[in-house]
């Protein structure tokens, strides 16, 4: 052997140690982690006793508490707070019910996604099952990989809970959902999760349509074809995607928000038009899309710059408008790390209308329900920029601010 390839390999076996060690420190710093998330969920829940709650507050000092702990490790770690409080969760388990695998953790035996899986699995089984489960499913997760683990203790947990899978899967089917997810280039996931059966059947009737549609000249894949499918069935009602630039269908229409530069609009620039909830689409898109529009908000941008320079005030009750003029500003709550579409927001007054606050853009913002509910209840405050950014405060004094979407002038003055 070449002693340089020699060496070469030796250096890379090097690396592949440290490269080891940097994993196996990660889930150290994990557990190190989960114990101090616990602790402060531990101190929060220490200071409901001291936490005096005003006559006619909604929320008891409990609420209040977890709440502004969420919120504060949310915003700190930039994380939604779904996400937060999956990982409060975690933590509580892995400290307080799942001791073993907390210490094979620590001690970098196992990942994060190794315990997270033990953690899934052994958190839906009764308390007095627990200990046996862990003790028997943990040895293996130190030699498979983190999902061949998650499908072994899955195969375990079936094995072990005392409740049948008729009675399990009653209580999971509450949890049926659908999520859309943006990708890259104009493109996006969408997402459901359903009853095994619902979802084979769903997957099986596309996919026949699909294949029924296949043709010597057909030049669509069979995957296209199942996604043309299920868009022409959701969007029209009708299984026929024999025209792929078609656009929404005779029965229900979809209610978007879609900014389109005035040059794009008449054809003399390629400028991106923007989709609501998503970010660009690409010009060809967005004339298409607007061209089917049944009405038009007017929404004018300047060709350079991009700003906003009107909305169009074609409807007579003032809040109606300010309402259209938000959702363009915000496109989403504004709360930190807050997704949630502005169409399914409420309009929030930053300083509240009993204590003098306006009703005008200065002073509005979108904030959806359990956010404009944490502003209500708890020590979160918010103040309004000039420019739209608002600049929000916690309950333990960190600072955040959130920018508009959209850069906007001056809102329109309501004409109370």
């Amino acid at each position: 052997m070449d002693p340089r390839n020699a060496l070469q390999l030796a250096s890379v076996g090097d690396i592949v140690d440290a490269v080891v060690a940097a994993d196996r420190l990660l889930a150290t710093v994990s557990a190190h982690r989960a114990e101090l998330i616990d602790e402060a969920r531990r101190r929060s829940e220490l200071s409901e006793a001291t936490t005096a709650r005003p006559a006619g507050a909604r929320w008891d000092a409990r609420t209040v508490a977890r709440r502004e702990l969420l919120s504060e490790l949310a915003c700190a770690l930039r994380l939604p707070q779904r996400s937060m409080e999956t990982l409060l969760a975690e933590s509580e388990a892995l400290v307080h019910e799942l001791p073993a695998t907390m210490s094979a953790l620590r001690a970098g035996e196992i990942s994060y996604r190794h315990a997270k899986a033990m953690i899934d699995h052994a958190g839906s089984l009764p308390a007095e099952s627990r200990k046996e489960f862990e003790e028997a499913l943990l040895p293996q997760a130190s030699r498979l990989t983190a999902a061949k683990f998650d499908g072994t203790a899955r195969k375990a947990r079936e094995r072990t809970h005392p409740e049948t899978i008729r009675t399990r899967h009653e209580k999971c089917a509450g949890d049926r959902a659908v999520h859309l997810v943006p990708a890259r280039d104009g493109m996006a996931w969408l997402n459901a999760y359903l009853p095994t059966a619902t979802a084979h059947s769903i997957y099986n009737r596309i996919s026949d349509l699909a294949i029924s549609l296949q043709r010597p000249d057909e030049t669509r894949t069979l995957t296209q074809l199942r996604a043309d499918v299920l868009s022409e069935l959701l969007i029209d009602g009708v299984g026929a995607p024999g025209t792929p630039s078609a656009g929404l269908g005779q029965g229900v229409r979809a209610t978007v928000l879609i900014t389109v530069p005035v040059m794009t609009l008449l054809g003399h620039s390629e400028e991106p038009g923007h989709l609501e909830g998503y970010g660009p689409i690409d010009p060809e898109t967005a004339r298409r899309l607007a061209a089917k529009a049944p009405s038009f908000i007017r929404i004018l941008t300047h060709p350079e710059t991009g700003c906003v320079l009107s909305v169009g005030r074609s409807r007579y009750k003032v809040p109606k408008d300010l309402r259209r003029w938000l959702r363009v500003r915000d496109e989403t709550c504004r709360f930190p790390g807050c997704n949630r579409s502005a169409s399914r927001c409420d309009i929030d007054h930053g300083l509240d209308w009993q204590f003098g606050g306006r009703t005008d853009s200065d002073n509005l913002a979108n904030l959806c329900p359990p956010d404009h509910d944490l502003k209500s209840e708890t020590g979160w405050s918010v103040k309004h920029a000039r420019d739209g950014t608002l600049n929000w405060t916690s309950p333990g004094g960190r600072t955040y601010s959130t920018d508009p979407a959209t850069p906007m002038g001056p809102a329109p003055p309501p004409p109370f």
